[in-house]
């Protein structure tokens, strides 16, 4: 074979292989838990979808505390999720991905029913994603730090939030969800909100 010939081979091998890297690139979509900033303990888990190029989150799990109620609702919120219980409340909207980062999104503070203008970053290793909610700009706001759940987590969610856990953990859509995972950092201090599973920053 001459040398034209193995160039083109190699070129082509190249390509082959940058194709494999960008389609197994990780995403935000899966299961993520958040940390009490005291305790230092889950307080509440969080399914990010692909819905049809705007990603949104979702309360799938509540860690409460005693005296706390269960089914809490969100009797402040002001738009269409006034009244709806905390689980399975869609509070992360509209998020626009380009590559690691995910913008132009909202998220909700299910609290006092306010809306903040977020953003999302997933580290390059796909198991922590870092939400951010602001005021006005980017650089005015908090950061919380998620971590990935392992697929098998999917089948310890309620019913009415994953029916069907096997088609939702499906480990060929984001291999990032069945990589080994160092022990999870303690959390930054001044940068989790106290027991609350979404974000405060600015009103939309």
């Amino acid at each position: 074979m001459g040398a034209r010939h193995l160039t083109v081979a190699a070129t082509l091998l190249l390509l082959i292989g940058a194709g494999q890297t960008l389609g197994g690139e990780p995403t935000a979509a899966g299961l993520w838990q958040s940390l009490d900033e005291d305790s230092h303990q889950p307080n509440a888990w969080f399914l990010i979808r692909d819905t049809g190029g705007l990603y949104e989150g979702t309360i799938v799990r509540m860690f409460m505390k005693p005296g706390e109620d269960p089914n809490v609702v969100c009797d402040k919120c002001k738009d269409d999720r006034r009244g709806k219980p905390w689980l399975g409340l869609n509070i992360i909207r509209g998020m626009k991905r380009n590559g690691a980062e995910y913008t132009n999104g909202t998220i909700l503070d299910p609290r006092d029913g306010d809306l903040y203008s977020a953003m999302m970053t997933l580290t390059p290793d796909g198991q922590t994603l870092v939400v951010r909610g602001y005021l006005g700009i980017s650089l005015l706001g908090k950061n919380q730090y998620w971590t990935r759940l392992p697929d098998s987590a999917y089948t310890m969610l309620d019913p009415s939030i994953n029916p069907n856990p096997a088609v939702n953990a499906n480990p060929a859509a984001n291999p990032a969800a069945n990589q080994k995972r160092p022990p999870a950092p303690p959390p930054r201090k001044s940068e989790l909100p106290q027991q609350a599973p979404a974000l405060r920053g600015s009103k939309q």
